[in-house]
């Protein structure tokens, strides 16, 4: 039954629903961590269905993680809203591209490619350039950041003068090699995912009636984590727009930490500037954190003219810093302290160990591992790669093309049934459980959309968390570098590593690079709600050498 409008806001606080009756012309929400920007920006989309102010089909709602657009569909589906799309930059970009390139010209745009690595190995190679697999990563990363930032090749040979160059490569070497890169892609048919972003700009500006026809299509704009929108999507974003400001961006200037990336919170910071008529809403009430980490938070923020975290949640453990005298140590005993947590009945996917860098997840992976604990590394074997699920994908496809009158929820469990996934939870651990957990979650979506959708709304919405890889979260320990943690929230966390060369990062030198790392040290923080340990080792058990603690540690005092 759909909702009227006065209760959807009723269900938020007063910040929250000013923001969500602000429906036409700009609107930028300045959402502090854990303050519900997704529940208002979500709550603001319905209601302007509601109200009739907003067309649901000419909603765009944009994100930068395909989990973020999956979580924004599940929320507006729960709230009566089914239709208003909800997509990643990249995602919305290559829709529109494999469109128009059909519809204009008849043929098919270039495939994306699966990472840059080869293509960069290739390009290497051609030049006579021997690279290993950490130069490839720097220079992947490279590229990135340029396409993100806008820059020509000859706008990118004037930033070198202050950029570190990958693996000592001269100057001139490193412009042959994004050159021989593009060449690569173009020869092969090729794109990366920025590409993607910058042919749809120049598709829709050199095409009137493509333009048109997506301006008629999209009409109302939402803009989530709009701290990290880069040149490259503020271009294809003001591309869509065109004169028209019916568009709200939410974001957090404390979170910004893909600089590195070509994100910059520049436009987040300036949305009033180029919308003097904006209205500008903050939101600081947070209830994730109880006050004890809270109190942390704000003394680790960077931009102190904004407000401060209100806390909403009673007292509770304060935050701990723990020394240990090498990494192993500290590994078993977070390892042990799990463990007890586990006991005492708190959820293993509620638990999350948090690191600068992957390097240094192999301590904990053993010490949990000898201690029998499951656990997921995030960014390690992709949902959508495994065999079970790509047979269950095969399955569904299937019977969609033969659609029955079978409620959709027996139909999905049949399928999963001839896979070998029975309703009932393994107790055993390990691979059985791994297999029964990623078929349950084809009949978690079943019960998600549920008792009116058909076999292909399911493969429908099947496609779209494939295409953006929205991944299910498993029932495990997780152990994540603090970037792939964003937007993440946890009962427990630890920070595990917290000395100095890696919080903040050794190569991080400059005063941008080092706020930026006290920005990361902010998003690791207000990951946490009830438990916040950081920990670290004293010295280095292969070298010997003596670590130094964190300066960051000081905020805990």
């Amino acid at each position: 039954m759909a909702l009227e409008p006065e209760e959807i806001l009723q269900a938020l606080d007063p910040e929250q629903a000013e923001a969500a009756s602000s429906l036409l012309g700009p609107t930028v929400i300045l959402a502090g961590a854990g303050t519900g920007k997704t529940r208002t920006i979500t709550h603001r989309i319905a209601y302007g269905i509601v109200r009739g102010d907003f067309s649901e089909n000419r909603v765009l709602a944009l994100t930068y993680t395909n989990r973020a657009a999956g979580e924004l569909r599940a929320r507006l589906r729960s709230l009566g809203v089914a239709s208003a799309n909800a997509k990643t930059f990249h995602s919305a970009a290559l829709a529109q591209l494999e469109y128009f390139f059909r519809t204009l010209y008849g043929i098919q745009p270039f495939r994306v490619q699966e990472s840059k690595a080869k293509t960069l190995l290739q390009a290497a190679n051609s030049l006579k350039i021997s690279l290993d697999p950490n130069a490839l990563r720097d220079l992947a990363a490279e590229i990135e950041w340029r396409k993100y930032s806008l820059l020509s090749l000859e706008e990118y040979a004037e930033k070198l003068k202050d950029r570190s160059v990958p693996q000592s490569l001269s100057a001139n070497r490193l412009l042959d090699l994004h050159k021989a890169y593009d060449e690569a892609n173009l020869k092969e048919k090729k794109m990366d995912w920025e590409d993607v972003i910058l042919l749809c700009t120049g598709m829709l500006r050199a095409e009137p009636r493509a333009l048109a026809q997506v301006q008629q299509q999209y009409r109302f704009f939402t803009v989530d984590e709009y701290q990290d929108i880069s040149p490259l999507q503020q271009d294809l974003l003001d591309t869509w727009l065109g004169d028209r400001s019916d568009i709200c961006v939410v974001g957090d200037p404390n979170q910004t930490i893909y600089s590195f990336t070509g994100a910059s919170s520049t436009y987040l910071e300036n949305f009033a500037s180029r919308y003097p008529q904006a209205n500008v809403i903050q939101l600081n009430r947070n209830y994730r954190s109880n006050p004890e980490i809270i109190r942390v938070a704000n003394r680790a923020r960077v931009h102190q003219h904004l407000e401060p975290l209100e806390a909403h949640r009673q007292s509770g453990q304060p935050p701990q810093v723990i020394a240990f005298a090498n990494k192993q140590e500290e590994a078993s005993w977070v390892a042990k302290r799990i463990k007890d947590q586990l006991s005492a009945g708190i959820k293993a996917s509620q638990i999350a160990v948090l690191y600068r860098i992957n390097g240094q997840s192999e301590p904990i992976e053993k010490a949990l591992g000898d201690l029998g604990i499951d656990f997921q590394v995030r960014g390690g074997q992709r949902y959508y790669n495994r065999s079970d699920v790509m047979s269950a994908i095969r399955l569904v496809r299937a019977e969609a093309s033969s659609p029955s009158n079978k409620p959709l929820y027996e139909s999905v469990t049949a399928l999963v049934r001839s896979l070998g996934w029975q309703s009932v939870r393994p107790e055993e651990s390990g691979a059985k459980l791994e297999s029964w957990e990623a078929l349950n979650h084809f009949v978690e979506i079943a019960e998600e959309l549920g008792p009116n959708a058909t076999i292909q709304d399911f493969a429908n919405e099947l496609e779209e968390r494939q295409r953006s890889q929205h991944e299910p979260v498993r029932e495990s320990i997780t152990l994540s570098t603090i970037h792939a943690a964003k937007g993440l929230e946890f009962q427990s966390v630890f920070i595990i590593g917290a000395t100095e060369g890696y919080l903040p990062i050794s190569y991080a030198k400059k005063d941008n690079e080092l706020v930026e790392e006290q920005r990361l040290f902010y998003v690791a923080i207000t990951r946490a709600k009830d438990n916040l340990q950081l920990s670290w080792p004293k010295s280095d058990s292969e070298t010997g050498r003596e670590n130094s603690i964190s300066r960051f540690a000081e905020y805990f005092q």
